[in-house]
Parts: structure tokens; C-alpha cells; sequence
């Protein structure tokens, strides 16, 4: 079965499905030939082991506290900030507390 996605003009509230004790799924909430916008949900100290994605990224924390780790640094986000990630550039994501992430992909050749 195809995931539901949100459509061009379509308002888009990453909250939606999490309670107020940031308990939900993640979700994958668009794609676009040139974009992706996914809703991930961590739990403390669980660990996106490191990855690469052929597009550029973005993690932006919107609850809870986590840290994103590439070859050159390692940054600490918390609820508010986020962080780019170069195409290709090997990362990984360790949640230090429960965390709600936004995470936006650039295709890469869109």
C-alpha cells in the first residue's frame, strides 16, 4: 500500500499524530520529484547508525535533544535549531532525549 503524502498547497503539521508526550510514528510527510519532508521519532539513545543520502538535508529538532555527527563535527541540536548536511556526507543521529526531528531532502539531479 502507497503512503499517504501531502499534495503542492497542502498545509503540512508535523505534530499531527504525536501527543503531548511526543508519542507517535515516524512518517515520511511529502515527495516531490525534487523534496522530501520526513517525520522522525526517536527515543532516547536509540541511533541512526552513519548513512549517506545523495541529496542535501536538513535535521531540524522540534522537541527533545540530539545529536548529528559527521566526519568533520558533531553538533548538539535542541528544540528550534537545525543543521545542513552536504550531499553524500556520512552522518549519523543519536537522540540524547525522546525527539521529534523534521528532516528535508534535496533529490539530488531535480
Amino acid at each position: 500500500m502507497a503512503l499517504k503524502h501531502a499534495c503542492h498547497d497542502e498545509v503540512i503539521d508535523p505534530y499531527a499524530g504525536i501527543d503531548e508526550l511526543g508519542i507517535g510514528v515516524s512518517a515520511s510527510l511529502l515527495r516531490t520529484p525534487h523534496l522530501q519532508l520526513m517525520r522522525l521519532v526517536l527515543k532516547a539513545g536509540a541511533t541512526l547508525r552513519e548513512h549517506r543520502v545523495p541529496g542535501e538535508i536538513t535535521v531540524q529538532c522540534l522537541r527533545g535533544e540530539v545529536d548529528v555527527s559527521t566526519p568533520e563535527r558533531e553538533c548538539s541540536l535542541e528544540a528550534g535549531q537545525l543543521v545542513v548536511v552536504p550531499g553524500g556526507e556520512p552522518h549519523a543521529v543519536t537522540a540524547r532525549s525522546d525527539c521529534l526531528l523534521l528532516l528535508t531532502v534535496v533529490h539530488c539531479g531535480a
